[in-house]
This record gives C-alpha cells, sequence and structure tokens, in this order.
C-alpha cells in the first residue's frame, strides 16, 4: 500500500497600514480558530503597554538583530520607522514539520519579500473604513507624539497602495466583523482543490471496505 501524503499547512500572511487594527483582528482570530498557529517574529523596538515578550514579538537588541541577520537567520526582515523587524526562518519551520496551519502579522515589505519564499501563501491586507478613521485610531493610541502621527499617516497611505498585489481586502469597519471575513477566507482557501490534492490521492490509497 502507498504511503498516505499529509497535506502542507496553509500560511496567512496579514498586513495593514499602521492603524488598522491588524493586531486585534489577528488576536481575535487565533481565538476563533484555535488550531492555528501564530509566527511570532523579531524586533529591535520597545515593547508597548501590555505586550509580552515571546508572545507578541521577540523583542531584541538591534546588534543581536543584525548578527542574525547576517547568519542567515531571517527568512524576511525589513526596517520600519527605525525598527527593525524580521521572522524566523526556524519559527517557520517548526510548524511546517507538523503541517499545521500558520498566521503571519507583518508589514507589506516584509510580506513582498516572504511571497518570494513562499508564493502560495495567504496573502490579507486590512484597511481602514477611511483615511480620517485611520488618523483618529493613531491619535487615540495615546503613545505617538504629534509630529510621529504625521509620519506614521503618511507612510499608512503609502502601504494602502500595496494592497493591490494581496489576495484578498478587509476592511475593518468592525472587529468582529472583520475577523468573521478573515475565517471565512481561511475557510475557502483550505477547501480549495489545489491544497486538497494529497487528500484526494488518498482516497485510492485506503484499504477497501470488505
Amino acid at each position: 500500500m502507498n504511503k498516505i501524503q499529509l497535506e502542507k499547512g496553509l500560511l496567512l500572511i496579514v498586513s495593514a497600514p499602521s492603524g488598522a487594527g491588524k493586531t486585534t483582528i489577528c488576536k481575535e482570530i487565533l481565538k476563533i480558530l484555535p488550531h492555528l498557529r501564530f509566527s511570532v517574529s523579531c524586533t529591535t523596538r520597545p515593547p508597548r503597554e501590555g505586550e509580552q515578550n515571546g508572545k507578541d514579538y521577540h523583542f531584541i537588541s538591534e546588534d543581536e538583530f543584525r548578527n542574525r541577520i547576517a547568519k542567515g537567520e531571517f527568512i524576511e526582515w525589513a526596517e520600519n520607522y527605525g525598527y527593525l523587524y524580521g521572522t524566523l526562518k526556524k519559527e517557520i519551520k517548526k510548524f511546517e514539520d507538523k503541517t499545521l496551519d500558520i498566521l503571519l502579522d507583518i508589514d507589506p515589505l516584509g510580506a513582498k519579500n516572504l511571497k518570494k519564499n513562499y508564493p502560495d501563501g495567504v496573502f490579507v491586507f486590512i484597511l481602514p473604513p477611511s483615511i480620517a478613521i485611520l488618523k483618529e485610531r493613531l491619535k487615540g493610541r495615546g503613545s505617538e507624539k504629534k509630529d510621529m502621527i504625521k509620519i506614521r499617516l503618511k507612510k499608512a497611505i503609502e502601504e494602502i497602495n500595496e494592497n493591490k498585489w494581496y489576495d484578498y481586502v478587509i476592511f475593518n469597519d468592525n472587529i468582529t466583523a472583520a475577523a468573521s471575513v478573515m475565517k471565512a477566507i481561511y475557510i475557502a482557501e483550505k477547501s480549495k482543490r489545489e491544497r486538497l490534492k494529497n487528500k484526494i490521492n488518498n482516497l485510492f490509497n485506503m484499504p477497501e471496505v470488505k
């Protein structure tokens, strides 16, 4: 009898301009789909209030980050607002080896770099309902100075243009509704014939019922 083949895990990559609510939606979808595994990125920026090292990010020094770049440990990395962000190869591999589905929360530049290595990944872009609401959300954080808000808003508008090469776009009018749309995307992608080829082939490897 032929060996049963396992399906590859699905890679779900989520990006958004700053203030669009990407991180909140990702946390919500992880509650809805508990079997989905979150890939923890590395960053040189300091933790925000409530963030935990090893859960939200691996918070490391710039020297350590650049040392890891030199060693080729990142599958993708990028600089954003003066800080470095990157996805470790081993972080992805530990889930791939178990054929688990992975959720990545990364910016558009990092996502574009990742697409080169994972063209069959599912790329989702989160958009705010409007630029005015995006601006209010950035102000509402309370952790940014006025000049930084202007910089973030300008870059956010530039990043919005990156949506054109993503597979799906979700307007974040409401967190619950946005998470429901992402769940629907996930279910639809998991049901694609191309992703189920092994399972279909396995039908012919199963013992006949006598």
